[in-house]
């Protein structure tokens, strides 16, 4: 990975009694990023080293992820995520900054950005998971169960080599793959099961409506999780720009880290730090 790990180091903030853990690197305006539901903090280092140099860069582990305590709510909304978020932001006293949600992180981003506008200069939607919440009772139940099963049965070590490479393009990079195994080994049964949860149950449009900032949409046009054509839809839906990365699949900021850090800068072109901040 890359040449900086003593700078990506893991810290912890204990917010209403409970652990969360994140990662922290950079100097300047702020970016947030949040991560999947088959990932973790740790595997945005790539692309933070690409920031780091104009940006404040912090990449959380959801609760129930990494060393983050999971949530006290067993079947929870993104809108919960939200609200733990909300508690790290506020502890570290954050300016406002760019809010990146990657799959099922861009409905917690969605969720975040309508309960919190004020802290959220812009919004970027990575190939976004929109949730099933409007689905059948029996495809809501398979969305909840399929990942959690494989993930008991096979155990993470086994999950992780056995599904990292659906996140990226065919025949990805060594760097982008081992990412993505390492992100994966470390999932745990309690947080994957409330994830899976959220994304059975809820829907990115109970927020999406309730933001009028600026948003961003990217994805990876080999995309087979949240395919392009569902990517362009929602894009077209809210009236956002969209950017399609060529070679890019489900974890687009692994194999297109370049295209997809100048996305990000882009949309913190206009942002400032605030005076006293790193």
């Amino acid at each position: 990975m890359s040449a900086t790990p003593a700078i990506w180091r893991e810290r912890f903030q204990i917010i209403a009694g409970r652990k969360i853990a994140y990662r922290e690197c950079g100097s300047g305006p702020t970016v947030v990023l949040l991560h999947g539901i088959g990932s973790g903090a740790g595997s945005w280092e790539l692309l933070s080293t690409l920031l780091m140099q104009r940006l404040r860069v912090i990449a959380w582990d959801a609760p129930g992820y990494g060393d983050s305590d999971a949530l006290a709510e067993p079947n929870p909304r993104a809108s919960d995520y939200a609200y733990a978020l909300h508690g790290l932001v506020a502890t570290l006293a954050l300016p406002p900054f760019v809010l990146v949600g990657h799959s099922l992180g861009a409905m917690m981003a969605a969720a975040y950005a309508a309960a919190y506008p004020q802290q959220v200069h812009s919004l970027l939607l990575a190939d976004p998971a929109q949730g099933y919440a409007r689905a059948t009772a029996t495809a809501r139940a398979r969305v909840r169960s399929e990942r959690l099963q494989m993930l008991n049965t096979l155990g993470s070590e086994t999950y992780a080599l056995q599904r990292a490479a659906a996140l990226l393009r065919p025949y990805p990079s060594e760097e982008a793959l081992l990412a993505a195994q390492a992100a994966m080994r470390r999932l745990r049964p309690d947080g994957f099961e409330q994830a899976c949860a959220m994304l059975a149950n809820d829907d990115i449009w109970r927020y999406l409506p309730k933001w009028s900032g600026t948003t961003r949409v990217i994805g990876g046009d080999l995309d087979t999780i949240t395919p392009p054509l569902d990517v362009s839809a929602l894009a077209l839906r809210i009236k956002a720009p969209l950017r399609l990365l060529p070679g890019a699949g489900h974890a687009s900021y692994l194999d297109a880290p370049a295209s997809f850090a100048r996305t990000v800068l882009e949309a913190a072109r206009h942002l400032q730090p605030a005076k006293g901040t790193p």
